[in-house]
């Protein structure tokens, strides 16, 4: 567990010097990595380091029914959780709001992109495809959002797709991948004082002052996410955006690497 204690006053000082703690540029990512395949009974899986904040996600197909208002679609369904091993910050019992927020903000994105066809989670009637998305935080050091959506959208990119044949469900054997579409990222900015910094780490969180997640793929922004009370200015968030477009291919192309293309 990465346990930091600094002062918010420091962070702001340090940013208003033009640095940050780990040397990086303001709109620099932490080095990234992702290990696909990590859970062998998952139908897709995928473990995600942004420095120090470790992120597993899991994909789970299994036959359900339909919702009643959409009875020729499959169900896509995202938790997140925060594991107390991860931070003392966190504790066991009903997912907290934090927990809520970070998979519903996952969720929107992969959801609002397309990425998943959930007409193509159509078996037939009142059988479909659910499709679970499992996010778990090992270890905290700040900006969940991106690791987590990167984690999930790597699950993704990498399951296996099972087959439905004489009332079972058949995961062995030669399965294709899942069909996905667009692949979505997406870059958090916080505000700290009058500075914006991009995949703030756990002392910049505790010291910002606004959050905005911003999802999107290569055709378009999808969701958005803000939180706290500090604004962005239009002029501040026609930039974010276009910082986000450019951010987005780096994050693409480790999704990329993990698929083997």
């Amino acid at each position: 567990m990465q346990i930091r204690t600094v002062s918010g006053d420091y962070i702001k000082d340090l940013l208003a010097s033009g640095a940050r703690e780990d040397a990086r540029d303001m709109l620099d990512y932490r080095k990234i990595s992702i290990a696909p395949g990590t859970m062998p009974n998952a139908e897709g899986s995928a473990e995600v380091t942004f420095g120090y904040t470790k992120v597993l996600a899991g994909v789970k197909i299994c036959v359900g029914s339909p919702m009643p208002d959409k009875p020729d679609e499959g169900n896509l369904i995202t938790s997140a959780e925060l594991l107390p091993l991860a931070s003392e910050l966190f504790e066991t019992g009903p997912p907290s709001p934090e927990a809520v927020e970070l998979a519903r903000v996952i969720d929107r994105g992969i959801r609002a992109s397309g990425m998943i066809d959930t007409k193509a989670l159509f078996i037939a009637e009142e059988k479909v495809w659910d499709l679970f998305i499992d996010i778990y935080i090992l270890n905290y050091d700040g900006n969940l959002f991106d690791a987590g959506t990167l984690a999930a959208v790597a699950a993704l990119s990498t399951a296996r797709m099972p087959k439905y044949e004489d009332e079972k469900v058949i995961r062995e054997g030669n399965l294709g991948r899942l069909k996905t579409n667009n692949l979505v990222t997406s870059c958090t900015f916080a505000k700290i004082a009058e500075n914006t910094v991009l995949d703030p780490d756990s002392n910049e969180e505790a010291s910002m002052d606004g959050r905005l997640t911003i999802a999107n793929d290569e055709n378009a922004v999808r969701a958005m996410q803000k939180g706290l009370m500090g604004g962005f200015s239009p002029k501040e968030l026609e930039s974010l955006i276009d910082i986000t477009f450019d951010k987005s291919k780096e994050l693409r192309g480790h999704v990329a690497r993990a698929k083997g293309d």
